[in-house]
């Protein structure tokens, strides 16, 4: 038999390729599926210990094997970022009030709203903490500061309009720095302070600075 007779031609070349895409879309579908378990596992853990997660640990949690996890993950901090997006990408935002609106309600509405949003991720902080100096870490945590900082400047748009350029830096320097995540650690883990006792104590501090800069100004 010559080497033309055993070609595959016609319906027996598209066999064979139908049966390698299913074979490839089965790998690839148990793929991500232990990827997703892996990052589940993870985040469940940090949720539940504010530490993060051992590969040994994420393996056994998502009944999958060390191996595997390396396979989608080259190192445990490749593995904590990832888990960071995933829990980020969950989060929802909390709508910042009007402009326009009496100071007093937007001060509580951006209280609340910052306290919301920080209560959810104060797991993910505390276990971030061996990883602090990781690039991707750094950047992301430069993000989320730049994306508060920009919200301060639009809620309190008519404080801030009254204001010299360098008293408004200032001004959102101070409020970015009383009401960080790391402020709110100290809030709820260290002083451990209730969810509305925290609260009130930020009501109060972003009252002072707003009254103390805008009474400056007049």
């Amino acid at each position: 038999m010559t080497d033309v007779a055993v070609v595959p031609r016609g319906d027996a070349v598209a066999a064979e390729a139908g049966n390698t895409m299913v074979r490839t879309d089965g790998r690839n579908r148990r793929a991500a599926e232990t990827r997703r378990k892996i990052i589940a596992a993870a985040k469940a853990m940090i949720a539940e210990t504010s530490v993060a997660p051992t590969v040994v640990g994420v393996a056994k949690r998502a009944d999958v094997s060390v191996r595997s996890v390396f396979q989608h993950f080259h190192d445990v901090e490749s593995l904590f970022v990832t888990v960071m997006d995933s829990i980020r990408a969950d989060l929802v935002t909390p709508e910042l009030p009007e402009a326009s609106r009496p100071l007093e309600a937007r001060i509580d509405d951006v209280v609340k709203a910052f306290a919301e949003l920080f209560d959810k991720v104060v797991p993910l902080r505390v276990a971030a903490g061996q990883f602090v100096d990781h690039p991707a870490l750094v950047e992301r945590s430069q993000q989320a500061r730049n994306e508060l900082r920009a919200a301060t400047f639009e809620v309190f748009a008519p404080e801030f309009a009254t204001l010299s350029e360098q008293a408004r830096e200032e001004l959102a320097d101070a409020i970015g720095a009383a009401l960080s995540l790391d402020a709110w650690i100290v809030l709820r883990r260290r002083d451990g302070l209730s969810l509305e006792r925290a609260v009130a104590v930020w009501r109060l501090t972003l009252s002072a600075l707003l009254a103390k800069a805008v009474g400056q100004k007049a």
